[in-house]
């Protein structure tokens, strides 16, 4: 058994104390003060740091899969090694592949590659014309418009008929109306040929059939604060709508990208305006949001300076989290939002992942708290390590990142995957 004394960090607390784990079984055996002496204890953490439940991602592009098409841009194991690098202990990799997983075969196919990182990178399935549920419980992931890949629908009656057999399934959506952008291709900037009025629309729809076909609904790296004033009554009604935002949506807005810059900064749906970045930290604050997600999606330097969408974000992730607690968001919203809600959605699909992987019925009661027979995964955070942004530290193939040149006030101080420091 091993022992970590730590200002330990939930949704409940912030305060210090003591975790034991054991390293054979990975999982958490006590919390709380357990009166074990300091110079007994296998890892101590000074106040400067903030320990939390391993951290998760539930959006990114690993780029993987059995087409090995696009590892030049990301593979399972270069996108692990970012997760660490960015205190990320686990992450669901979207499904807009070349050979996407949207029946058992293609989903198990694909499965096998990402179990290259025993259990830290688990998988969507895609929802596209004429797919249908996979015969187990898994997330889904439907594209309403064009984004990056093929996997996406082009009018809301074919995804309206499409999801009328996925009632009651756990589906994320990519909220733009592929009308509007169809309308608005032609236009001068990315934020113009990727309006505001899309995600709008989109989300408006979304909700609508979230709730005909009672699923269980996340709205995926949302952008705009009209459209959070959708998602409000929705709730109000008992629409039931998760949300994501990302680290660039918080920190990044028009105001502050030159402009020569911006095709750098593309991604779907695009870099808003002050008013709608400045609403989506108050919403953060405010604990509207669900998931802080990176969106992580890395293409080479040239497919970037053509002008294909996609920021990277898993490197930089725990760094990014200080500074969120910098400008005075609550920690224990940062335990929510990146600990607790990632552990509690990845962890209704372990019983079916563990029938293709069985390792994954050992996780004892899951990931994502601070709690006896949880996982021991944790994340430490340094609030008062400061760590500048540069190509160097990356571990991404991509070797970019949108916040290359800031300093953050914290970064990444130790991070422990199963119980073994990483």
């Amino acid at each position: 058994m091993k022992i970590i004394d730590a200002i330990c960090v939930t949704s409940s607390y912030v305060k210090r104390q003591q975790i034991a784990f054991n390293e054979l079984t990975q999982l958490i055996e006590d919390v709380g003060d357990l009166g074990i002496p300091r110079n007994k204890v296998d890892f101590y953490f000074s106040d400067d740091c903030l320990l939390f439940s391993g951290m998760g991602d539930v959006h990114i592009h690993a780029r993987e899969d059995v087409s090995g098409k696009n590892t030049y841009k990301e593979d399972f194991t270069s996108a692990r090694l970012a997760m660490h690098n960015g205190g990320l202990t686990h992450a669901g990799d979207m499904p807009n592949n070349p050979i996407p997983p949207v029946d058992d075969k293609s989903y198990e196919d694909k499965f096998r590659l990402a179990m290259k990182t025993n259990g830290e990178i688990w998988l969507y399935a895609g929802i596209g014309p004429e797919t249908r549920p996979l015969s187990f419980l898994v997330p889904y992931k439907v594209y309403m418009g064009p984004s990056v890949g093929e996997l996406f629908f082009k009018d809301l009656s074919t995804l309206d008929k499409t999801l009328s057999f996925y009632k009651n399934q756990v589906v994320s959506f990519h909220c733009e109306d592929p009308e509007i952008l169809d309308q608005s291709k032609h236009l001068e900037t990315h934020q113009m040929k990727r309006p505001v009025k899309a995600e709008v629309v989109a989300t408006k729809d979304a909700l609508s059939l979230i709730e005909k076909y009672e699923l269980k609904g996340k709205l995926c790296h949302f952008s705009s604060s009209e459209g959070l004033r959708l998602i409000r009554e929705a709730r109000l009604r008992g629409v039931n709508v998760m949300i994501e935002v990302t680290p660039q949506h918080l920190y990044f807005d028009v105001t502050s990208i030159p402009s020569e810059e911006l095709t750098s900064f593309q991604m779907n749906p695009p870099i808003r305006s002050t008013e709608d970045r400045l609403a989506l930290l108050k919403a953060l604050k405010d604990g509207e949001i669900d998931f802080l997600a990176t969106d992580h999606a890395p293409h080479s330097p040239d497919e970037k300076e053509k002008g294909i969408s996609g920021l990277t974000g898993l490197d930089t992730f725990g760094a990014f989290v200080t500074w969120l607690i910098q400008i005075g968001v609550d920690p224990k919203t940062i335990a929510k939002v990146s600990s607790e809600n990632p552990g509690d959605f990845f962890n209704k699909f372990l019983h079916s992942w563990g029938r293709i992987y069985s390792p994954f019925s050992n996780f004892g009661k899951g990931l994502g708290h601070l709690d006896k027979n949880y996982r021991a995964n944790f994340t430490v955070l340094n609030l008062n390590r400061p760590l500048l942004i540069t190509k160097e530290m990356l571990k991404t193939k991509a070797s970019s990142s949108p916040f290359l040149g800031i300093e953050f006030p914290g970064q990444v101080e130790a991070l422990f995957i199963g119980g073994k420091k990483v």
